[in-house]
């Protein structure tokens, strides 16, 4: 059974078996307990009649850890009680948080960045008795076998430098190539004896087209196509007299050209031998191509005509039909950036799951620009973390699934 063709329903089945208590290779979303909140909505840890109440701070403020102390239900004073809170997040990165005394509650004099998610220590002491706790707080973090991670098609690469291509989208269509187009006439006057080719047929170059008998010396001759392509036009009857006039048009549309219209805002930026990537508004496969005229005079809605010579050997491309152009104006090598596949969301943030040995947890990105694949991350992401490529999507379900939360 091919493991990609069916990562859907395998995805479900997986999930549904969750339910339970799921071992390990199942795909286990690690998300926090329930726990006792205290009366400023954060976690109480007791031990007798002292407590501690520890909350992550968000109103208004970049998150930071604020603190209250009771005994047997009274509030202590803040300057009376030392406090320390110790992070472990995933990787074994730690981070440590002291407090101070402020108005009635101890502050924590540290960020608590993105995302909230690690094994919490805290440790106080009052009265000359120490005091502590150990618990999890994991969010946006799930565990996954390799077998498993192979089985749902996972595919991750290491954050580092890209290439980031700036883009102009421009409008067009497409329109036979002149240079490809002939207008068939008679070498001599005469009358048309026989008409061998017909409106929208094939020719090669060199088939017979008509045959004409001149006026003058009343010899026949042949009329051939100058060029393979399709006979888009016939004014030629037998019996009728030549009488200088063109016959048939044959295009050839192997090349075609996108005319695009480049308004003024965007004149500055467009320059001969710019590449294009060229995309039927119709769907289907893309075409590359440089710009190889400008027009220096602008039409009716002050647009520039721009043209591109396209290989259109294929017959995929219409005169007629309308095209998206990307014409690519810049590049900007940046220190970090993540493939736009990886891209997931999660509560209010965009984020990639990195992997860190058989864990995948969220991270909240802050993104630059972005062209094709790439994204660029301005932060939220350490260059050289092996973050998720494909099939993220499964993380997304599983941790969803869990119940995800954003407790402390």
């Amino acid at each position: 059974m091919n493991k990609r063709f069916n990562l859907p329903v395998l995805l479900l089945t997986m999930l549904a078996a969750c339910d339970g208590s799921p071992p390990e290779d199942m795909g286990t979303a690690m998300e926090a307990e329930d726990f006792e909140r205290g009366p400023n909505n954060g976690r109480m840890l007791r031990d007798g009649d002292f407590a501690i109440e520890l909350a992550v701070f968000e109103a208004g403020v970049p998150p930071e850890f604020r603190a209250w102390a009771t005994q047997g239900g009274q509030a202590l004073d803040p300057r009376d009680v030392d406090l320390s809170v110790t992070l472990t997040r995933l990787g074994n990165q730690i981070d440590e948080h002291v407090f101070q005394a402020q108005d009635d509650f101890l502050r924590g004099s540290s960020l608590v960045y993105e995302p909230h998610s690690f094994a919490v220590s805290v440790d106080a002491q009052y009265n000359r008795r120490a005091y502590g706790w150990d618990y999890d707080s994991f969010e946006g973090r799930t565990r996954i076998s390799p077998e498993m991670a192979e089985a749902f098609g996972l595919g991750t690469e290491t954050a580092g430098p890209a290439v980031i291509e700036e883009a102009v989208t421009l409008y067009g269509r497409i329109v036979p190539n002149t240079d490809r187009v002939r207008a068939v006439s008679a070498r001599f006057d005469g009358a048309i004896l026989s008409v061998h080719a017909m409106p929208g047929e094939s020719v090669t170059e060199g088939q017979l087209l008509a045959t004409v008998e001149s006026n003058e010396s009343l010899q026949s001759y042949p009329i051939d196509a100058p060029i393979a392509g399709v006979v888009t036009e016939r004014i030629a009857n037998p019996g009728e007299q030549t009488a200088g006039r063109q016959l048939f048009t044959i295009v050839d549309t192997s090349s075609v050209w996108a005319e695009l219209a480049v308004f003024p805002g965007d004149r500055e930026r467009i320059r001969l031998n710019s590449e294009v990537v060229v995309a039927p508004a119709t769907g289907g496969a893309t075409i590359e191509g440089t710009i190889s005229y400008l027009d220096v005079f602008s039409a009716a809605n002050q647009s520039v005509n721009a043209r591109v010579v396209l290989d259109n050997s294929d017959g995929s491309l219409t005169p007629g039909t309308f095209v998206t152009a990307q014409v690519r104006v810049a590049e900007h090598q940046v220190p970090l950036a993540v493939r736009r596949s990886a891209l997931q969301t999660f509560r209010d943030f965009t984020v990639v799951y990195a992997q860190i040995g058989n864990e995948y947890e969220v991270r909240m990105l802050e993104l630059g620009q972005a062209s094709g694949d790439w994204v660029e991350v301005l932060g939220g992401l350490d260059p050289g973390t092996r973050y998720v490529t494909e099939n993220s999507f499964v993380l997304k379900a599983d941790i969803e699934k869990s119940g995800a939360t954003h407790d402390h």
